[in-house]
């Protein structure tokens, strides 16, 4: 852009915020204030088009305070001001007007008036489309910042379930489980047979302490943030694997480094809620994950094996599940298809474009 233009859009923009101004100043004049200034405008107008004479035409320029009318105080004003711009008009020219018929020169007046009164509609009609048009853009916005609230607030409550059970619940496992060998230990000392039965009780035990970590973990993965997404793709593969028994696989994998840990948790929280649907709905028996580099896209892909998008009814049952996925990559500017698999099933495809919030990457098989 060269400086003529640059120096262009400035003058647009100090116009432009000149005109901002100066409109938010006229709405918060009383309404006797607005109404002396459009009345002293169309007088002011009519002023010149008496000394100017009937050659040059300020048909144009007569709308302005009509315009202006409805601007501040709405369509009535605006209507009021094209009645009255006849007679003012009337005045302004009858020592000039080229008539040689009083009906001439008075249709031509009634005809301005009705001109000038459809303006004065169709301003409001544009006011009030551009007022409803701005009150749904904020409503949007609203609903965004809603959206963005509800998102974080699950995350953060997520996340502190996740501390409270490695912190709390794994804790007293690990405790009980102690104290269970410590109870086996003195059983076998007294060669007691009820050792093997504490044995029994501390393996179930550090079975529950496992499947709580794995919990704890999938709820709040902080390896996210530090060792890579393609490294907590592979455990929430198999942690779902563990504990539901369905064949979880990560193929054709992109070592990721991602700077942004927002945008980390969104991709890891939409595979999670994939490969839970895929679990709980669609009853499907294998799923596998990929994390590709597609050029400049980095694409996270689920697919699994189930009864398919069209077939399925779980998916169009998920409601806030499937609304918080399209949410999260809205929110990171990637786009979120979900749709029947070429194999059958259902195919969940994240598309990322990769800028500053990736650095280095490279393709490994997991």
């Amino acid at each position: 852009m060269n400086a003529q233009a640059i120096a262009y859009n400035d003058k647009a923009i100090s116009t432009s915020a000149v005109w901002s101004r100066l409109m938010l100043f006229l709405d918060k004049q009383p309404t006797g204030a607005k109404w002396g200034i459009v009345l002293g405008l169309m007088l002011a107008i009519a002023w010149v088009d008496q000394a100017t004479g009937w050659e040059l035409s300020l048909l144009a320029v007569y709308a302005l305070p009509i315009l202006l009318a409805v601007r501040l105080m709405g369509r009535n004003a605006g209507v009021v001001m094209a009645l009255l711009h006849g007679p003012i008009w009337w005045i302004a020219n009858e020592g000039s007007q080229p008539y040689t018929t009083a009906w001439g020169y008075n249709w031509t007046m009634i005809s301005r008036v009705i001109v000038f009164a459809f303006i004065a509609v169709g301003a409001n009609a544009i006011r009030s489309k551009q007022e409803a048009d701005k009150a749904r853009i904020e409503m949007l916005e609203q609903v965004r910042r809603l959206q963005a609230e509800i998102v974080s607030a699950s995350e953060h409550e997520q996340q502190r379930i996740g501390q409270d059970l490695h912190d709390g619940l794994c804790q007293q496992l690990a405790a009980i489980g102690c104290a269970a060998r410590a109870l086996a230990e003195d059983l076998q000392a007294h060669q007691l047979v009820e050792a093997q039965d504490a044995e029994k009780i501390e393996s179930a035990i550090q079975q529950a302490v496992m499947e709580a970590r794995s919990m704890a973990r999938g709820i709040f993965p902080v390896h996210v943030d530090h060792t890579g997404l393609s490294i907590a793709l592979s455990e929430l593969a198999q942690n779902t694997r563990r504990l539901t028994g369905t064949a979880i696989e990560v193929d054709h994998v992109a070592d990721v480094q991602i700077e942004s840990p927002e945008v980390a948790m969104h991709l890891y929280r939409i595979a999670q809620e994939a490969v839970a649907n895929a679990v709980r709905h669609s009853g499907a028996s294998q799923v596998v994950i990929s994390l590709l580099m597609e050029g400049s896209y980095l694409k996270l892909t689920i697919n699994d094996n189930g009864r398919g998008i069209e077939a399925s009814e779980g998916w169009e049952g998920l409601g806030m599940g499937l609304r918080t996925m399209r949410y999260r990559a809205h929110a990171m500017g990637a786009e979120l298809a979900i749709a029947e698999g070429s194999h059958g099933g259902t195919s969940v495809c994240c598309s990322l474009k990769v800028n500053a919030t990736t650095t280095s990457f490279h393709h490994e098989h997991v």
